[in-house]
């Protein structure tokens, strides 16, 4: 009968739910489910800083790039950074290394912080995925799903002031946007309160000299804002 199967549910004393079973006392399908490992339970949730982070996430086998990486990007530079850069994915320098552009793009991104005032040991650089897509491939869905929960854990610890995300697929995926480049360009966007601004990657930059010019743009907006916020920030100090 229809009615022999409702589920009824008790409460205990502390008010919390007790076992949910059904008319014949046995348990259902929910419980189990209750007691798998939630998320919250893995380790990388609560480290404290970048270098315990590192060592909870290193070993991370979530997706298939795991078993194809050669080494785990994690990020580099000042872990009290107040500018964060984000980019797409490690290349095959950044495998081999384990540093996050350090190719020919690397380089080009040095000399654009230069130009800037900052040095690379002044700013923490990361990417949306941690190990390499087999031949540079954009990142697929999967591996961004596993991948960019640490991306956030890395921006709580560091807490910059200013996000700067270089490319589509990277401002795509940090700020939940399907927007082109171009209309996520020239705009201060939002991070969970923190202020995001985008432009092109260095390696488009390479194939694609004509850019220079906007992307040097982008930059100057970037150290302005940064500035801004720092001097704001030390008035209330």
């Amino acid at each position: 009968m229809f009615g022999e199967n409702l589920i009824t549910t008790t409460q205990n004393l502390s008010g919390r739910e007790s076992m949910t079973k059904n008319s014949a006392g046995k348990p259902q399908e929910t419980e189990l489910f209750d007691q798998l490992p939630s998320p919250a339970s893995e380790p990388w949730i609560s480290a404290r800083d970048l270098p315990e982070l590192n060592s909870a996430i290193c070993q991370c086998m979530k997706c298939s790039l795991g078993e194809s990486r050669t080494k785990f990007v994690f990020g580099v530079g000042n872990p009290d950074a107040s500018l964060l850069i984000i980019g797409e994915a490690p290349g095959a320098d950044e495998d081999r290394q384990g540093e996050p552009f350090v190719g020919r793009a690397g380089q080009l991104l040095n000399k654009i912080l230069e130009a800037i005032q900052f040095r690379r040991e002044d700013v923490f650089i990361c990417n949306i995925l941690k190990c390499r897509p087999p031949n540079n491939r954009a990142p697929v869905a999967e591996e961004v799903e596993q991948c960019i929960p640490y991306l956030r854990k890395q921006i709580s610890l560091v807490r910059p002031k200013v996000i700067l995300c270089l490319g589509l697929v990277a401002a795509g995926h940090l700020l939940g946007s399907r927007e082109s480049l171009s209309r996520l360009r020239g705009k201060v966007h939002s991070y969970e309160n923190t202020p995001v601004m985008v432009t092109y990657h260095p390696a488009a930059l390479l194939r694609n000299p004509n850019w220079k010019r906007p992307a040097w743009e982008d930059v100057q907006a970037v150290r302005k804002l940064h500035d801004e916020l720092v001097a704001q920030s030390s008035a209330k100090e």
